[in-house]
């Protein structure tokens, strides 16, 4: 009811999401008599964790961010003619996973499990430090690649073989020559 005054109150510029507004469903809010701003009254209604379990679809920057601090609330706005649900808040996410770890181990029984670790002698004292296993250093043998081999002796043959192959071409080029000179005689 109070956004609705406020629509109201903001006259014609706004008349058209003071319709959209009416549309929905309308929660009587604590300030009936008394109506606060639109952001305030939202406020005021997630307060005590939310009970209802409300959304708050808002554009305004201030109230989008005072109801990310709180656990529980999810944020709705637009982005270019879409409504998008924004990410849950780093409280939320805490909030949600201390009512897991509290959900698997009650309290009662996390108290007797440190008084029987107690007993036993299994807690851990300040100054006893765990002991760091030592690993094996250097890269990845597989990832290395083989080291060449160099020797005199294989580069030689190599040599060899390149120069009789180029004899063998420069004989060719005189028998084919003189093969045509006998030719045109």
């Amino acid at each position: 009811r109070c956004v609705l005054k406020e629509l109201e109150s903001l006259g014609k510029a706004l008349y058209g999401a003071k319709l959209i507004a009416q549309r929905f469903q309308v929660r009587n809010c604590s300030h009936l008599k008394n109506p606060v701003s639109g952001s305030a009254c939202l406020l005021s209604m997630i307060e005590e964790g939310n009970p209802h379990h409300y959304f708050i679809a808002t554009q305004d920057q201030d109230l989008a961010n005072k109801v990310k601090k709180k656990p529980g609330v999810p944020l709705l706005f637009i982005i270019q003619n879409t409504m998008v649900l924004d990410k849950p808040s780093p409280k939320s996410l805490a909030f949600v996973q201390l009512l897991q770890t509290n959900q698997l181990v009650p309290e009662h029984q996390k108290q007797s499990i440190v008084q029987l670790k107690e007993k036993e002698g299994l807690t851990r004292q300040e100054g006893e430090k765990r002991r760091k296993r030592k690993r094996a250093g250097g890269p990845n043998p597989l990832s290395c690649l083989k080291k060449k081999k160099k020797t005199q002796q294989s580069q030689e043959p190599s040599a060899e073989k390149k120069k009789r192959k180029r004899k063998r071409n420069r004989v060719k080029k005189e028998v084919t020559q003189s093969v045509q000179k006998k030719e045109e005689e």
